[in-house]
């Protein structure tokens, strides 16, 4: 009697995420929540899906251009699923080294149980090439084509040539767990196994369950790009200042300011993550008022001694952990986004008390949504002018500010320590 082969739980679940990012537009964190079967796997298997899923979104454009050398001629138009399981499997081979044999029969097991059993052959052949000649044929595709000609393009012309190849190569590598601790930086690096940046964000490797890390379900900290822990320290001393959390969900700035001593708003109007806003701030044991409300629209009785706006963006600074904005950002997003922003820079500038401070920022590496916002808003309202950004409040680092004073961070900043998200803040005085 022939045995049945065994379809891989955990291949098949990568296959499945894959392809809500891909073909249904999810966001891979999104497509991780709403998969039972992803949540049903051990904490070592759902890491092991992550990492193929994470590392085939980064290298997608590769995969494909390599795949289409090895195909003879197109997969048939409705067998876009096998497409998909071969993506899965080249991603195992090629760049996570796993054993070829392990991903060959898993791959052609999964083609035959998702209702393709005669392209199984095909599948075989086609990976089988893969092994003997796929790191040959790899060498010869460059890395630009895991990114869309539009971001290249406008990272080009805002940064230059050495720059957009040094995003590219730093956007592709794994990123680093940045931490934010309450109390003792010291203590908690020397406890989590972590070193500490001389911005003040702790520093190690993922590994494991964040969960299951010392001081976590303690609320001693949360995970926090170094980056995006940057722009509540420009504000200075908060202890006691009447802050406004625009767009806060969530949460992690909301954090800072709280574990600052400031009397702290959080507005953002997503329910849902304004209650993960709550729960984190419910462990952290911290408190601040929650609003759910649109901020473009919001008319507190009060004003405010600093104003926070992490606003909607491309967030093409984040591609290291969120490589699907590779796929799921576009040139019509942009100006969406850009319309937004304005409002809500206009909304913070009417909130803030004279003498005021309003940070502006984003997680972006767009100018667009950046500098170019700052330097229009800028001429358009004479009763705001910038502060200059100095080294000494960003750890030292005179390449994270540009020739204006604002912050602007690259991912490849910081390289020997592992690289950082890309970042934008300005920090506007109210006259």
């Amino acid at each position: 009697m022939r045995i049945k082969p065994e379809i891989s739980a955990s291949r098949s679940v990568a296959f499945d995420l894959l392809r809500s990012v891909t073909s249904k537009n999810k966001s891979f964190d999104d497509a991780m929540i709403l998969h039972d079967g992803f949540q049903k796997l051990s904490g070592r298997d759902r890491r092991f899906v992550r990492k193929i899923v994470t590392t085939a979104l980064r290298r997608l454009g590769q995969i494909d251009l390599l795949l289409n050398r090895f195909l003879k001629k197109p997969l048939p138009k409705n067998a876009s699923v096998v497409h998909d399981i071969l993506r899965v499997a080249a991603t195992e081979i090629l760049f996570l080294k796993f054993p070829p044999h392990a991903a060959v029969d898993s791959a052609v097991t999964l083609v035959g149980s998702r209702r393709f059993p005669k392209l199984k052959g095909l599948t075989n052949a086609i990976l089988r090439k893969i092994v003997t000649e796929g790191e040959r044929e790899l060498e010869q595709i460059p890395e630009k084509n895991n990114v869309p000609t539009w971001m290249i393009q406008s990272w080009h012309d805002a940064y230059g040539q050495l720059a957009t190849e040094k995003i590219i190569e730093a956007i592709l590598q794994e990123p680093m767990l940045d931490i934010t601790i309450k109390g003792n930086h010291q203590k908690w690096a020397s406890k989590l196994d972590a070193s500490v940046l001389s911005m003040g964000s702790l520093r190690r490797r993922f590994e494991g369950r964040v969960e299951e890390m010392a001081g976590f379900l303690e609320g001693e900290w949360w995970v926090q790009d170094a980056a995006a822990a940057i722009p509540v320290s420009l504000l200075g001393d908060v202890a006691g200042l009447q802050v406004a959390d625009i767009c806060a969900a969530p949460g992690g700035k909301t954090a800072q300011l709280a574990n600052a001593g400031a009397d702290v708003i959080a507005v953002d109007r997503s329910a849902s993550r304004m209650k993960r806003l709550e729960q984190n701030l419910n462990r952290l044991d911290l408190k601040a008022d929650i609003v759910i409300a649109d901020a473009t629209e919001w008319e507190p009785s009060k004003k405010f001694d600093a104003v926070l706006i992490d606003s909607p963006c491309s967030a093409t600074g984040t591609i290291r952990r969120h490589p699907d904005i590779l796929y799921s950002k576009t040139t019509n997003d942009l100006a969406k986004l850009l319309k937004l922003q304005w409002k809500l820079l206009l909304t913070g500038a009417q909130l803030l008390k004279p003498g005021g401070k309003l940070i502006f920022c984003t997680c972006s590496m767009q100018t667009e949504e950046g500098e170019q916002q700052i330097e229009k808003f800028l001429k358009l309202n004479r009763s705001f002018e910038r502060q200059p950004i100095s080294k000494e409040e960003v750890g030292g680092y005179s390449c994270f500010i540009n020739e204006k004073g604002d912050l602007r961070i690259l991912p490849f900043f910081l390289k020997e320590l592992g690289g950082i998200d890309g970042f934008f803040a300005s920090r506007l005085i109210c006259k």
